[in-house]
């Protein structure tokens, strides 16, 4: 595929019809595309796009002409959105007041020039509705997904990277009444502002300036949530230490929050919940005790080709010998009817979920 037309050796970020420069130059017309999710640029200045089924190369015209010039690229693009790229920090991440995220590295941490990857929220985000519609889950578990949210379940929603754990955290929080008080913090902001709700805190990492002061990190911004009188606290990503707070937080009668975490599946939570939890500090065990406490439940996202689907719904639990388990009560492959473990209509009474019971269901 072949973008734009013509030569041009003129500034990446140079506009002649509007005068102005554009946030992304050369790859505006990219970020422009509603189709686009995923943007990649390599050292040497080949771009890949992601349309929701597989990456793909497009040929700008003009384009970089080499390493150096995507080397410029990367810096003047993380300085316009405040994040500083040079020898001396070669790797940044940076974001927009609207959740476009960019991760840049420099050489020689790659090998020439710089390595540039930007992931695009949906421009018009969709409600669960509209995700059902597009293959996210069976239709019967929308009431599952609402009843998690009015009953103010606290949500910790899993999958790999691409899954679309951002995005279906989005649509949950959508569902929150208007009134509620929304505090949300992110390493870098990724989902921009939830509509219907003016009431939102959005609290991101500062990084320390060249002195090294001055940085605030996602253990700070946890702590401080406690403290703007929140209805929900949200955390887009479970990344290390700051976990121990976010249970904390959880486990004093804040209900209702969510957070995401990269994993594997829900019965792998507890493992990865238990290595962020050695980081903090936390054994095992306490951990275990914590987190069950603080997560009522797992929703785990997959992806498959271009399809992305809610796998499954699980819980954690803790056995006879203290250790944190992950236990799915309900899965589905995205394709044809759901199925249901033992474990189902305890989970389905304790949160209000009526639903015609499957056959087989206990």
């Amino acid at each position: 595929m072949i973008i734009g037309s013509g030569e041009s050796n003129e500034d990446p970020f140079t506009d002649d019809d509007s005068g102005q420069p554009p946030t992304f130059g050369y790859l505006d017309r990219l970020t422009n595309d509603p189709a686009v999710t995923d943007i990649a640029v390599t050292g040497q200045g080949h771009v890949w796009i992601d349309r929701g089924a597989g990456m793909e190369e497009v040929l700008l015209r003009p384009g970089f002409e080499g390493p150096r010039a995507v080397r410029d690229f990367a810096v003047q693009l993380c300085a316009q959105l405040g994040s500083r790229l040079d020898d001396a920090r070669p790797m940044a991440d940076a974001s927009s007041r609207e959740g476009i995220r960019v991760h840049a590295v420099l050489a020689p941490l790659v090998p020439e020039g710089a390595a540039i990857s930007i992931r695009l929220p949906n421009r018009h985000p969709p409600g669960l509705e509209e995700l059902a519609a597009a293959g996210l889950c069976p239709a019967s578990w929308l009431f599952i997904l609402r009843a998690l949210v009015v009953n103010r379940a606290s949500i910790l929603v899993t999958g790999g990277t691409g899954a679309g754990k951002t995005t279906l955290l989005r649509a949950l929080l959508g569902m929150c009444p208007r009134e509620q008080r929304l505090v949300v913090v992110e390493e870098v902001r990724e989902l921009g502002r939830i509509a219907g709700h003016e009431n939102m805190v959005s609290l991101a990492v500062r990084e320390s300036n060249v002195e090294g002061a001055g940085g605030v990190g996602l253990v700070d911004l946890v702590k401080a949530t406690l403290r703007m009188r929140p209805d929900r606290i949200i955390l887009g990503e479970c990344r290390g230490e700051e976990i121990a707070d976010l249970l904390r937080a959880f486990n004093s009668g804040h209900r209702g929050g969510m957070a995401t975490l990269h994993a594997d599946n829900v019965e792998r939570v507890p493992a990865r919940l238990a290595t962020l939890g050695l980081l903090a500090g936390l054994q095992p065990r306490a951990l275990a005790a914590l987190a069950q406490g603080a997560f009522d439940a797992v929703i785990h996202l997959e992806r498959s080709g271009g399809h992305r689907h809610i796998a499954q719904i699980g819980r954690l639990t803790t056995a006879a010998d203290g250790r944190l388990l992950g236990e799915a009560v309900c899965t589905w492959t995205g394709r044809g009817a759901a199925t249901y473990g033992t474990s189902w209509s305890m989970f389905a009474r304790r949160w209000g979920i009526v639903t015609s019971a499957p056959a087989g269901v206990p």
